[in-house]
């Protein structure tokens, strides 16, 4: 286990019930690297969690989840605690939707320059993060850049090696 430590942060995956026992889940590797400044929660339609429905209440909660396309860049400084919905897209949809309590949280997007890395799955959605690649980003954004490396460095071990990539020749002296 890794832990790394965070500047009075929480992430929250609300994770669906079928990604628990994937090995293709990167939610699992926040987990492992985060430790106690991460939370696993199974997502419930019918039972919302609590303590989960009390800290977005009590405020300075927002969720990740994408937006617009002309939306502006959002500012973080004033979030303490994150919610990623953790799930394939259309899994990650459908919560969104019918988690009436989700539709009242701040909703932020992550704007990046790259693509996404992951490489476990197919038909990811091109323009999309997966878990772990969101968390990465909010780490770096909010100045907690030797988790984020940590986490980027575990993530990229557990992708399957490029296949596409062409090996370059050595350069010989």
């Amino acid at each position: 286990m890794l832990y790394a430590t965070l500047h009075a942060m929480k992430i929250t995956l609300l994770t669906h019930f079928k990604e628990f026992p994937k090995k293709s889940n990167t939610g699992r590797l926040v987990l492992e690297v985060l430790g106690n400044s991460a939370e696993q929660i199974r997502w419930d339609r019918m039972n919302p969690p609590d303590i989960l429905l009390k800290e977005i209440e009590a405020g300075g909660v927002a969720l990740v989840y994408p937006g617009t396309p002309d939306e502006q860049e959002n500012n973080l400084s004033d979030i303490r605690q994150f919610i990623i919905i953790d799930g394939t897209w259309h899994e990650a949809r459908k919560i969104h939707q019918r988690s009436s309590y989700l539709q009242h949280v701040r909703r932020i997007s992550l704007k990046t320059v790259h693509r996404s890395r992951y490489n476990l799955r197919k038909n990811q959605k091109e323009s999309g993060l997966c878990t772990a690649e969101c968390v990465i980003e909010i780490l770096r954004r909010t100045g907690n850049n030797t988790a984020a490396d940590q986490l980027e460095e575990h993530f990229m071990a557990n992708m399957r090696p490029d296949k596409t990539a062409k090996e370059k020749p050595c350069a010989h002296p």
